[in-house]
């Protein structure tokens, strides 16, 4: 017999990373700083025992208008077997309801040959995401020459000539997130995307960082900031989930140099996948026979990002699944809107 329960942050933790899946966004740092910015979290687990053997991690946040709340489950849930499973999925309902959610949004992550028993569980497509469904992953587990070799000639060389400019490379602390804030919003206005404040990006240091599952590799020259990456691992897998540079000094290839540190550092701490997370979700003919011509949005980092090698996945996309279909219908309508 399972028991529901709702685990502690350091249960859900110590569950989640002993998953062959097991992802960033599932940790419980990230649930904290979620709830720290507009979110609430809830962990809704089954234990047989004291020991979990299924669960997730989702994240809810107030609709417009009072008409309830949406819940957002990304890369999860984690069960040892399909019943595990089918037993979350009704623990997982009879809970949303309860808080009063209007539909849950679920971001599987990337499963090969596809998620098994989307149909079973109720949930339709959308194309409105949270995460961008397309990524380029780097095998990382050959040498650092082998990882050289399979780069485009031309990343190659700007990486090498990074190495030759005097530019310092280094661990930032808490006292360079502003620096780095800095070289986001710089970042973002050249590329068009959003980007989030210096307490975000500094929560978000904090609490990986304790477990050393997070850095921040800073890169300056002769005193100037130039660029700098957040990035993230666990068990086999890195994420470069925030990167920036500086609109100074661009010769020196500063943000080739820094995202090359991360990769390296990312092998330091036995990972074989550098997850370059973000491009557009186009298929590969389309985004080669674009990327010249485009700048906006993620478009104007998968020309960087391409240069690297690896390999242009795209993950299992968005889900929906509607507790309330009045309330829904019109969420899609304002995003429609929206968009």
């Amino acid at each position: 017999m399972l028991d529901t329960i709702s685990p502690t942050p350091q249960q859900w933790d110590e569950f989640v990373i002993h998953q062959p899946r097991s992802h960033v966004l599932q940790r419980a740092p990230w649930g904290i700083l979620k709830s720290e910015f507009g979110w609430s979290v809830t962990r809704i687990a089954l234990a047989d025992e004291a020991t979990l053997v299924a669960g997730a991690q989702i994240l809810l946040k107030d609709l417009p208008f009072r008409f309830g709340k949406m819940a957002y489950l990304p890369m999860g849930p984690y069960a040892y077997s399909d019943e595990q499973l089918d037993l979350l999925w009704e623990a997982i309902d009879a809970q949303l309801k309860q808080e009063g959610v209007a539909f849950l949004k679920w971001e599987p992550g990337i499963f090969e040959g596809g998620v098994p028993h989307l149909d079973r569980w109720g949930f339709r497509e959308t194309s409105h995401t949270v995460q961008p469904p397309n990524t380029i992953l780097l095998d990382i587990s050959h040498s650092e020459e082998d990882i050289l070799a399979n780069m485009s000639q031309n990343t190659r060389r700007k990486v090498r000539l990074s190495e030759r400019k005097g530019i310092r490379y280094y661990h930032g602390t808490l006292d360079d997130i502003e620096v780095f804030t800095h070289l986001m919003n710089t970042t973002g206005e050249r590329n068009e995307f959003g980007v989030h404040d210096t307490h975000y990006y500094r929560r978000a240091y904090e609490l990986f960082s304790a477990d050393h599952t997070a850095t921040l590799i800073m890169a300056e020259h002769e005193g100037t900031p130039l660029a700098g990456v957040m990035a993230f691992h666990q068990n086999h897998t890195a994420w470069y989930l925030y990167g920036a540079s500086s609109n100074e000094k661009r010769n020196l290839m500063a943000s080739y140099g820094v995202q090359w540190e991360a990769i390296k550092w990312a092998k330091q701490h036995g990972c074989d996948v550098y997850d370059l997370w973000g491009i557009p979700d186009e298929v590969e003919t389309s985004l080669e026979a674009q990327f010249q011509d485009r700048s906006d949005g993620l478009w104007g980092v998968y020309g960087f990002k391409r240069g690297f090698g690896g390999e242009i996945v795209r993950s299992a996309g968005a889900w929906d699944k509607v507790y309330k279909p009045l309330i829904y219908t019109a969420y899609r309508v304002a995003m429609q809107f929206r968009a």
